[in-house]
């Protein structure tokens, strides 16, 4: 079946390993930057332009060791290069919105929910450290099924983020790596209003937009 009938599709080694490392190894380097600036307080936990550590958000119940980035620059790469092969995929014209990083710890739980405007078709890339599935339940007429979707380093899901309800239960192993990528379809409802989440282009901070709220995976 399609991704229009399915609102899902699972691509296997949608980057590859070395691909997949670096990004990986990057992501872990800069926590690890960002640690020291905080703790010699070269940083306020305020600042945001290198990321975050810790800190529940609306979905997520983390560890306070968490590190997670909305729109690091590299990322935000990744997301356009990643768009051909999303509208591959899925069918559809798209405009990138934002892209979400997050290196989740042992015990942390993805709450079963579904997303914004912002996240009409969502991607999760698996990058590195523990293996850790996520659920995604689908309708079909009145009856609904619980998917569980395993992932190898480098595989991609995409999703209807804002119509299949999804959620990962809590991580028994030490690390994941996931990084999000988020699109709208061109043409539909809010396109034009949520293209790049409301910034005037990729790779601009949380904060650029102030009074903007934000939801994140």
């Amino acid at each position: 079946m399609s991704f229009k009938t399915k609102k899902y599709a699972f691509v296997k080694n949608a980057v590859s390993l070395e691909v997949a490392n670096l990004l990986h190894g990057y992501f872990s380097f800069k926590k690890r930057v960002l640690k020291k600036y905080l703790d010699d307080r070269f940083l306020s936990p305020y600042q945001t332009d290198w990321g975050k550590i810790g800190g529940d958000t609306k979905f997520l119940k983390n560890s306070p060791e968490t590190y997670s980035h909305y729109s690091d620059i590299l990322m935000e790469t990744v997301l356009e290069k990643m768009r051909p092969l999303m509208e591959k995929k899925t069918g559809l014209k798209l405009y990138p919105t934002y892209s979400f990083a997050r290196l989740y710890l042992k015990g942390d739980i993805l709450e079963r929910h579904t997303d914004r405007y912002a996240c009409e078709i969502s991607a999760t890339l698996f990058l590195g450290g523990d293996k850790w599935p996520i659920f995604v339940e689908t309708t079909k007429g009145k009856s609904k099924k619980r998917l569980k979707i395993n992932f190898e380093q480098g595989d991609l899901l995409i999703y209807r983020g804002r119509e299949l309800p999804h959620w990962r239960e809590p991580l028994k192993k030490k690390t994941c790596f996931q990084l999000f990528l988020h699109y709208i379809e061109r043409g539909s409802q809010k396109a034009d209003e949520n293209k790049f989440d409301q910034r005037p282009f990729l790779g601009l901070a949380l904060t650029y937009k102030q009074g903007s709220q934000y939801d994140v995976d």
